[in-house]
């Protein structure tokens, strides 16, 4: 595949979680004159969601290791072969820069479009930075943030805030104003209804306490859609005509628009999906995420008021359940939340993202 005539050619680096691939493809639906790449890491999800819209090239990388032993000297030599290999790439396919959503793929991808001199740009979609964005930013043509207040931490890197690129699908739905449709699943219009997610790697934890509090908001005549993720070996264990469990589930937009509230990690990508869809929510920052950043994620949006958060290790089913019931009695405050989480989201995100790379690569 090569680029045509003058076409710009850029090179996607967006390994991993959804959190750092969903941006990136929300970014390069927006770059329909560019032709793309991607770069990513073999048996992880960019080679199932990616080779569908462009072509995959992949590296082995790892991530960052805490000490000094055998395992970091690997990850070194890895890094260096990972690097010659992007560089390579780049220079033999004609690349005119690079553009990375962060984690451990960004380093090799920043290094080698800087040691050619081409532009590298950056997105950081969490409040607090990751190591990787830390070190490498200040190298970065351009550095792009979900929360301003990001900013205050990379006192070295160009930055701007564009918030976090979604998905144009689940854009696009969550802007509908009709009401939300669930065609294959039949919830009366008239019920509260909590959703509970946590993430694309689910919440075992978050799971067991759900269920242990659901006998009550479900006799208090609530409904309650629980994606437990595919990792739960209980997910099977509580069975009620009102709670519907999947592993997965497609129209996360039209899901979280006709929730009364949701209970959910706070992953930026959820996050900002939470906020476009003017969706309250109950945040459980996930406690071994690298460095906390999800805690700072969260209280970003409880700051705002669109979210309560609540941290694992401080949590019972008795006072889930307690939260829950006290937020379904106040509609009000689920107003008012609402409200200040649409104020926190950016509609045109990934807009702003794709002419922010097109004025780089242009320069």
């Amino acid at each position: 595949m090569n680029a045509m005539g003058g076409q710009k050619k850029l090179l996607i680096a967006a390994s991993g979680t959804g959190g750092h691939l969903f941006p990136a493809i929300a970014t390069a639906q927006q770059l329909p004159d560019t032709h793309i790449e991607w770069l990513g890491v073999p048996d992880r999800l960019e080679t199932e969601l990616v080779p569908k819209q462009y072509f995959l090239h992949t590296v082995r990388m790892g991530g960052v290791q805490s000490g000094f032993g055998l395992s970091t000297l690997k990850l070194l030599v890895r890094f260096v072969k990972s690097t010659v290999q992007v560089r390579r790439l780049l220079k033999q396919g004609g690349f005119q820069g690079v553009f990375t959503t962060g984690g451990y793929i960004a380093a090799p991808a920043i290094i080698a479009a800087r040691s050619l001199g081409l532009p590298a740009i950056m997105h950081e979609s969490n409040a607090l930075p990751g190591k990787v964005t830390r070190w490498l930013s200040p190298w970065c043509t351009a550095v792009a943030l979900g929360f301003a207040e990001t900013a205050q931490r990379l006192p070295k890197a160009r930055t701007s805030v564009v918030g976090t690129p979604v998905r144009s699908q689940f854009l696009a739905a969550a802007l509908k104003n009709e009401p939300a449709r669930l065609p294959d699943i039949d919830i009366p219009s008239d019920v509260p209804l909590i959703v509970v997610v946590g993430g694309s790697q689910g919440a075992v934890a978050v799971n067991q306490l759900v269920r242990a509090t659901a006998p009550a908001w479900l006799a208090a005549g609530a409904w309650i859609v629980h994606i437990t993720g595919a990792s739960d070996a209980e997910a099977d264990s509580f069975r009620h005509p009102h709670y519907i469990h999947r592993p997965f589930y497609n129209d996360m937009a039209a899901l979280f628009r006709r929730a009364n509230l949701a209970i959910s990690r706070a992953g930026a990508g959820t996050l900002i999906e939470l906020a476009i869809t003017g969706t309250p929510s109950i945040l459980i920052p996930y406690p071994f995420a690298a460095e906390d950043h999800q805690t700072y994620n969260a209280i970003a949006f409880s700051k705002a008021g669109a979210a309560q958060l609540h941290q694992q290790s401080a949590l019972t089913a008795q006072k889930l359940q307690a939260i829950v019931a006290d937020l379904l009695q106040s509609p009000e405050q689920l107003e008012t939340m609402a409200d200040a989480a649409r104020r926190l989201s950016t509609t045109n995100s990934a807009e702003k993202m794709a002419h922010l790379i097109e004025q780089c690569l242009s320069a």
